[in-house]
């Protein structure tokens, strides 16, 4: 699923508080909710763990048919993409800082491991595409710095696919989820920063950054936005390769955070 601390991009970073809650856990092993984000001043915001937990949909199968080479699926959750993909036969890793995420993951028959985005990662600087669905743009509550640290996730001209808020919106909170609204509501950790941007405002900010427009578009009701990173190209750079990703018996560990060096 999402989150980070707000940190260097390389940093290493403790997972958040909500990291092993019993509400987010719970909602993956159920395959259902309710769950929702809820802001400081009351506000929720649902979360549609039925579909994060089925197979992947058409929309999402559109996406995964623009992903390109070896793809790092960022806040990968119970893992229907990433799963996806490896039936597919494609290179792919899922990362969640969610124990229960992994083991899904894995479960399904994807690569999956527990990590931070802003923790060191296999295959730093090679990867093709990298995908920010369900929100995970919000991840550690700063757009601009999320931004940075893709782009050094990714190859030179490699492809980020965004899932952007479904309304024309750009605002950062602090948030904690809770697994039910009534007065027994189950409430996980402290708040931890979020954010949620729409399409122009990610855009803006993405050119800000240097980042190039590669498309946007609207599937099913969700709105993506594809960029391209302008990362100067290196001549010792080769992409990750199946075999090190992550070995099949590393991935079975949730808890292991050592992967097989990329070659």
């Amino acid at each position: 699923m999402k989150g980070a601390a707000r940190l260097a991009p390389g940093t290493p970073s403790p997972a958040p508080a909500w990291a092993a809650s019993d509400p987010y856990a719970a909602a993956l092993r159920s395959g259902h909710g309710p769950l929702f984000l809820r802001r400081t001043d009351g506000w929720l915001l649902p979360l549609d763990v039925e579909r994060w937990c089925a197979r992947a949909d058409p929309v999402d199968l559109e996406v995964l048919d623009r992903c390109e080479g070896a793809v790092l699926d960022v806040g990968c959750g119970p893992g229907r993409l990433v799963a996806e993909l490896a039936a597919r036969g494609r290179t792919a890793l899922g990362i969640d800082v969610s124990e229960a995420a992994v083991t899904r993951t894995v479960r399904l028959g994807g690569q999956s491991l527990r990590r931070s985005v802003f923790e060191p990662l296999p295959g730093e600087g090679r990867w093709d595409t990298v995908l920010l669905m369900d929100g995970n743009v919000g991840i550690g509550g700063d757009p601009r710095a999320l931004l940075a640290r893709v782009a050094a996730l990714l190859a030179p001209g490699g492809l980020l696919i965004a899932e952007t808020a479904p309304v024309d919106v750009d605002e950062r909170a602090h948030v904690q989820l809770v697994g039910v609204t009534d007065a027994h509501a189950r409430v996980a950790g402290s708040p931890f920063p979020w954010a949620r941007i729409g399409t122009r405002a990610l855009l803006r900010r993405a050119g800000a950054a240097g980042w190039r427009s590669a498309g946007q578009w609207t599937s099913g009701g969700r709105r993506f936005v594809a960029l391209r990173s302008s990362r100067p190209a290196s001549s010792s750079a080769e992409p990750p390769n199946s075999t090190a990703v992550i070995s099949s018996q590393r991935a079975r560990n949730p808890s292991a955070d050592s992967p097989v060096t990329p070659a």
